[in-house]
């Protein structure tokens, strides 16, 4: 069957380098915890990849097209389509003594950002620092262990499942309604997550997608946030005491012209 352009699939994958069979990344909670890999805050389980977006390697995303769900495929990516090919130009030397003078103490495997330039210290020798500002897999081949899990097909889910990619909140946590009379998105996000670093980023890049995605169907997205007083528990008596529940809503909107 395969899929097409446009198509909103969830996939299980994992990244190994070729040459050393490390781990570079897995959409597996239990492997990342395994491998020393893990990074708390991220959705782990099945992605969201939408055919044609570019949301995952061409290569990948390609093999992905002739799949179907319940296929599992191994995909090799040499560097010259991942990563590049290492550059010996993008290696510097510095002098030992300029990082002193700006009081940064350097060691060994220090990753340090140049103007927005990473670049990751080789070595330390003879007042010298020698910094490599090559991407760490470039040179390296991919092996991706690609698994198809689904194929959405409803609306509700395509959107739920896009404001998990983008807001990164757990499926079990995140209430999203679509209500199509109205041509409108609703999205209870928890209050826990209101003050997330980079949260009003995350829900801008969401609505784009949405209103870019679904321009036939969805005019406009609401964003809900509720906050609620917990009722009190059961006395030890086994009688319940009467507590009064304040809600609380915060919206904003985002819309397309009509």
């Amino acid at each position: 069957m395969g899929f097409k352009d446009g198509d909103f699939i969830l996939i299980e994958y994992t990244v190994r380098v070729r040459e050393t069979g490390n781990i570079v990344d897995t959409t597996s909670e239990e492997l990342a915890k395994k491998e020393n890999i893990y990074e708390s805050g991220r959705i782990y389980g099945p992605v969201l990849i939408v055919i044609g977006k570019g949301w995952i390697n061409k290569v990948v995303e390609d093999s992905l097209r002739e799949m179907n769900v319940g296929e599992e495929k191994t995909i090799e990516v040499p560097p010259e389509k991942a990563f590049g090919q290492r550059d010996p130009s993008k290696v510097k030397t510095f002098s030992l003594r300029e990082f002193r003078r700006r009081n940064i103490n350097v060691k060994v495997g220090d990753v340090l950002d140049f103007g927005g330039v990473k670049g990751v210290v080789k070595s330390i020798s003879g007042g010298r620092v020698v910094i490599d500002f090559n991407h760490p897999l470039a040179g390296k081949t991919l092996v991706y262990k690609v698994k198809v899990i689904a194929k959405l097909e409803d609306i509700k889910e395509k959107i739920k499942a896009l404001a998990i990619r983008h807001l990164q909140i757990p499926s079990k946590e995140l209430v999203v309604e679509y209500i199509p009379e109205e041509k409108k998105v609703v999205i209870n996000v928890p209050t826990r997550y209101i003050a997330k670093k980079d949260i009003q980023y995350a829900k801008i890049s969401l609505v784009t997608d949405i209103l870019d995605m679904f321009k036939d169907k969805v005019e406009k997205v609401v964003f809900q946030e509720v906050f609620e007083r917990k009722k009190p528990s059961e006395k030890t008596e086994g009688k319940e005491q009467s507590s009064e529940e304040k809600e609380v809503e915060e919206t904003s909107e985002a819309s397309s012209e009509a």
